[in-house]
């Protein structure tokens, strides 16, 4: 695994991302892989919902990457966190993160999370989309504070790093795909890898 593309002749797997999280997930399938950076547009549409801006920006990754590399299997993955039918995308800021986590506080919060597999070469193509319900406690703006300056989570779509210390924000997570939280549902990319002729185990 390496930062610039060294793709092998047969059947290259590439990781169109330039999350850490992502990165770290897939190397636990034990899968020899290269990451190269998608470069998206990752502004939403107007009154795009987060799960359709989650889908059609993993799919866009996923596209960018593979036209680069059309024999490659390419995984693009993205996460909307959804408020209300509103998108919550990654602070970047503490000013920033305060406001969504005292906005998410006491509340339930979907995390959308979607996963694109592309080949170009054979005309493979499959989307999928893992949902994590998560129930925020309700915090306290001490609380807030405390865990941001601890954590600074400002790269995480909703301000919380489930993985970290931002699981004491939180009183419950309903999945059926438990990595999707993290950034990328590897139950999801393990299927649709295997329709993609690549073997996992």
């Amino acid at each position: 695994m390496s930062e610039s593309p060294r793709l092998p002749a047969a059947r290259p797997l590439v990781l169109g991302s330039t999350s850490p999280y992502r990165r770290e997930l897939l190397s636990r399938l034990h899968l020899d892989f290269d990451v190269v950076a998608p470069e998206v547009d990752e502004t939403p549409h107007s009154d795009e919902r987060p799960d359709t801006l989650a889908r059609r920006l993993a799919l866009a990754k996923a596209h960018a990457v593979a036209a680069k590399y059309p024999q490659a299997v390419v995984i693009g993955s993205d996460q909307v966190a959804d408020l209300g039918g509103e998108p919550v995308g990654k602070p970047g800021t503490h000013e920033k993160a305060v406001l969504q986590l005292r906005r998410m506080r006491g509340q339930t919060v979907i995390f959308q999370t979607a996963v694109a597999v592309v080949c170009v070469a054979t005309g493979f193509e499959q989307l999928d989309l893992a949902a994590v319900k998560v129930k925020f406690r309700p915090l306290s703006d001490a609380e807030i504070e405390s865990y941001l300056r601890a954590e600074q989570p400002y790269d995480c779509a909703g301000s919380a790093r489930s993985e970290g210390l931002g699981i004491a924000l939180l009183d419950a997570i309903e999945s059926d795909d438990p990595t999707a939280l993290v950034g990328l549902p590897l139950i999801r990319t393990c299927r649709m890898l295997r329709a993609a002729g690549i073997e996992v185990l």
